[in-house]
């Protein structure tokens, strides 16, 4: 099953065990049941600190539990293999199973062992989903951490009638006690905030007892990143306040443009990004949505971030980094039949459509990326543009009309998502030169319409905003208030990309500095006073 390199990798991450660890399978005759069978036999044979034993008697066939040896009320169920994007958790299960302590803040451990309820989660996976092994790894956490919580982890290919009957057209899908509790990307923090009722006061407590920073950055994406790095490096006090750590990258899945690295994925890049970050004195405030400035009222004075969670925070200097999210259709059928059929990311979702009929809305290159991914997939695909033409690379189009299962149309306004009221049974257009209403029978409907700035909480705080809800910004990444810089895809600054997102970040901090030596400090403003 593993190849000699993870093999060799895998065998060296076995050496960090420090208990003993039980592999537990339950296997029917089928191919998977093999492979499994297969992976287990190689991965206990490569430490004598992993036993696996084929008498499971598990329903779920092929599944296999991880457990510590010494303590069989905590583990966590694999059902199928967790190959692909996975294996990076599988190890982590065998690990953390094994007492090697994972690398999060001692206060979250002790927040989910303090946990009380029984909970017993379920949660669909696919092997090509960028998103699920966030998940799938803060689940295997609670379950090896507190031994009134379960995880059962399936791979959503291997159970795919168990999908259908469950209704599971996206993943992440995530069930608690046989009921849907979540869909989509979640972390461990996330989770606990979800479960815990308590976790928001306390971190509106933590941050209440925060001093003023010198900078503050709003936003935990490529622009924030940079700029917080940067800020840092000059010898200022900064925080970062970030819904989620990583942004919009997050959801990225091939990236290929981004200069002096071929290929990467937007997920080893985030991660990458906040390893960067903590090699600073950088106060990284995760899980905190911003929902109002208030612009200082001198200049030299603090502004002030207020969050959802009532707490707030002051700065000299603050750098909006928000960045955007993708744009919705904004059709009947649309929210209706959200994680039903109607998806946002083909890498993720993909796999719950094989063999289908989907439709991609959007030609650009978003759009046509998603339509050539998607084909290698499903039964057919249907690309669907507003324009007269596609707007994407030629060599994206060029590869996308040598697809034997791909239509193109073109000049279509989409009008409606139709479904049965539990799922996508078509998509509605009208074609924009005849003015005829027309109808696409399928059963998966992907939107690659480009992105909205996350910037509504602004609205009332004195920045300028375009027509479209972007930060204007000036060539210094200067907005229209004193000491307020923004940067990335939040601004009016064109060509939405990673990289530039970045220079912009480190722009805004260079300015942030700039205007910090040139500037008195609140405490002496007090004084002259």
């Amino acid at each position: 099953m593993l190849d000699a390199n993870l093999t060799q990798q895998l065998q060296q991450y076995l050496g960090n065990l420090r208990e003993p660890i039980e592999l537990v399978a339950s296997l029917g005759n089928d191919p998977k049941s093999a492979d499994t069978r297969a992976l287990l036999e190689q991965i206990s044979a490569l430490s004598d600190k992993v036993t696996a034993s084929f008498d499971g008697d598990h329903e779920r066939k092929p599944s296999f539990i991880i457990r510590r040896a010494s303590d069989a009320s905590k583990w966590v169920r694999f059902g199928g293999l967790p190959m692909g994007h996975e294996f990076t958790s599988l190890v982590l299960a065998l690990l953390w199973a094994g007492g090697h302590p994972p690398k999060v803040e001692p206060e979250i451990l002790e927040q989910i062992a303090a946990l009380e309820g029984d909970y017993a989660f379920e949660m669909f996976f696919s092997l090509s989903c960028h998103n699920c092994p966030d998940v799938v790894q803060a689940l295997t956490l609670l379950a090896l951490f507190n031994p009134r919580i379960t995880a059962t982890l399936i791979e959503g290919g291997t159970f795919q009638d168990e999908v259908e009957e469950r209704g599971v057209m996206a993943v992440p899908a995530t069930f608690l006690n046989g009921e849907m509790f979540a869909s989509g990307k979640m972390s461990v923090e996330e989770l606990l905030a979800k479960l815990d009722g308590n976790a928001s006061a306390r971190a509106a407590a933590r941050i209440a007892e925060k001093k003023p920073f010198e900078v503050l950055i709003v936003g935990g994406g490529p622009a924030g990143a940079a700029a917080s790095v940067y800020t840092a490096r000059k010898g200022f006090s900064t925080g970062i306040a970030a819904e989620r750590f990583g942004g919009q990258v997050l959801d990225t899945m091939g990236i290929e443009n981004f200069i002096s690295v071929p290929y990467t994925e937007g997920p080893k890049l985030a991660a990458q990004l906040e390893a960067h970050v903590g090699e600073y004195d950088i106060d990284v405030m995760n899980l905190q949505t911003a929902t109002r400035l208030i612009p200082a009222a001198q200049k030299g004075g603090y502004h002030e971030v207020v969050m959802d969670n009532g707490a707030s925070l002051k700065a000299r200097t603050v750098i909006l980094s928000t960045g955007a999210r993708w744009r919705n259709l904004g059709v009947p059928g649309e929210q209706e039949y959200r994680n039903k059929g109607v998806a946002y990311c083909p890498h993720c979702d993909g796999p719950l459509y094989k063999g289908k009929r989907v439709a991609v809305i959007g030609g650009g290159n978003s759009g046509v990326e998603a339509a050539i991914d998607l084909a290698g997939i499903v039964g057919h695909v249907t690309l669907v543009e507003f324009d007269s033409k596609l707007r994407a690379d030629e060599v994206l189009q060029r590869k996308l009309r040598s697809m034997a299962n791909v239509d193109i149309i073109v000049s279509a306004q989409t009008t409606q998502i139709s479904g049965d009221g539990t799922k996508v049974d078509g998509l509605l257009y009208k074609d924009r030169d005849t003015g005829a209403e027309k109808r696409v029978d399928l059963e998966g409907v992907f939107v690659q319409i480009g992105l909205v700035p996350n910037t509504e909480w602004l609205k009332d705080s004195g920045i300028a905003l375009s027509k479209h809800g972007e930060i204007e910004v000036d060539n210094h990444a200067a907005t229209n208030l004193n000491g307020v810089f923004a940067a990335g895809d939040c601004t009016t600054v064109p060509y939405k990309q990673i990289i530039i997102a970045m220079g912009d970040g480190s722009k805004a901090a260079l300015s942030a500095f700039d205007y910090l030596i040139r500037n008195e400090k609140v405490e002496d403003l007090a004084e002259a006073v």
